[in-house]
């Protein structure tokens, strides 16, 4: 099974780009995409459409703002929206489709990187998600988590870790949120399972040429819930086309004991 996931920053800039014409020739089973930022109304005109796929949205109530979608080749059995939390169900942040005894879900989390506001509510998500990542956990299914994360796990994940251990996205309460998702509920960081170079990132700022210098933060993931263990074979960061200013991260699955 191959999954891709790309946080748009706009998905009708990013099809103005080309994104859609590659995501076609990629051969996925599911595409997750971040930050669509926009109703679903407004992209009639927008080539947005991957032949032979179901597209699934799931938009923010404010317009322009955050959204999230997926693309599948199989129709899914179930399409859920949002996680049952109002505050963030109402930002479009979590869309899941299941297949069997696998859910995928496109998911977006909070970033706090325009101010204390911001990341209070990036807090206030963690508190909250970290509870249904427990749920999840205890149901008789597999889940892969894929999307923008706002957080990079361990120095590793970005180039300038020492000045940014105060700043949204390296803090210490983020990371130590992901060390519990990995270390005590079991769930893996299914591109460091099978990719553990240094210098592998999907997010650049747009200042001071950082794309071109590879100045950048791992901050999308695709995370498997503890039973698909050993199940990622293949990773790949696509730095070749510029859709976004966060690049699509590619994984293949062996899923053969589903």
């Amino acid at each position: 099974m191959r999954i891709v996931t790309l946080n748009a920053n706009g998905i009708r800039s990013a099809a103005a780009k080309g994104a859609f014409k590659w995501l076609g020739r990629q051969d996925c089973d599911v595409i997750c995409l971040q930050e669509t930022k926009a109703q679903e109304h407004q992209l009639a005109d927008h080539p947005i459409d991957i032949p032979g796929y179901h597209r699934y949205f799931h938009d923010a109530k404010r317009p322009g703002y955050s959204g999230v979608a997926l693309y599948a080749r199989r129709k899914p059995d179930a399409v859920t929206s949002g996680f049952g939390v109002s505050e963030f169900d109402d930002e479009g942040r979590f869309l899941e489709a299941r297949f069997g005894n696998l859910s995928v879900v496109s998911l977006y989390l909070p970033s706090g990187s325009s101010g204390p506001e911001r990341q209070a509510s990036k807090f206030r998500f963690l508190d909250v998600f970290l509870p249904h990542l427990t749920a999840l956990k205890r149901k008789r299914r597999q889940f892969i988590l894929c999307g923008d994360w706002n957080i990079a796990h361990k120095p590793i994940d970005l180039r300038n870790w020492k000045a940014n251990q105060k700043n949204s996205g390296f803090l210490p309460e983020e990371r130590a949120w992901l060390d519990r998702i990995f270390d005590d509920l079991g769930y893996v960081d299914a591109f460091r399972a099978v990719d553990q170079r240094p210098d592998q990132y999907t997010w650049w700022s747009n200042r001071g040429q950082a794309r071109a210098k590879n100045v950048g933060w791992r901050i999308d993931y695709q995370i498997t819930s503890p039973g698909l263990a050993g199940s990622a074979k293949r990773a790949t960061i696509h730095t070749a086309d510029r859709f976004s200013d966060h690049a699509p991260l590619v994984m293949d699955y062996d899923l053969a004991r589903l």
